[in-house]
């Protein structure tokens, strides 16, 4: 099974949270729901970090490139 994309996760998400949010659910459904939703919570997470730890800057000193990983500011 191919993992999804951080888009096609984050949508899945957020419906996830409007039906939630309804309160139409049986509480077993609100359960797998919520279970659902901590499950694309968590794949998110981890593509955004995946994602920060590719990221790097190319500095010109020179008359060089030089790579320098991203630091996020906190």
């Amino acid at each position: 099974m191919e993992k999804a994309n951080f888009e096609e996760s984050m949508q899945k998400l957020e419906k996830i949270a409007v039906e939630l949010e309804k309160g139409d659910l049986s509480l077993e459904e609100s359960l797998t729901k919520f279970e659902e939703g901590m499950k694309l919570s968590k794949e998110c997470n981890e593509i955004i970090e995946n994602a920060e730890k590719k990221i790097t800057i190319l500095l010109q000193k020179e008359g060089e490139l030089v790579e320098e990983n991203f630091t996020p500011e906190a």
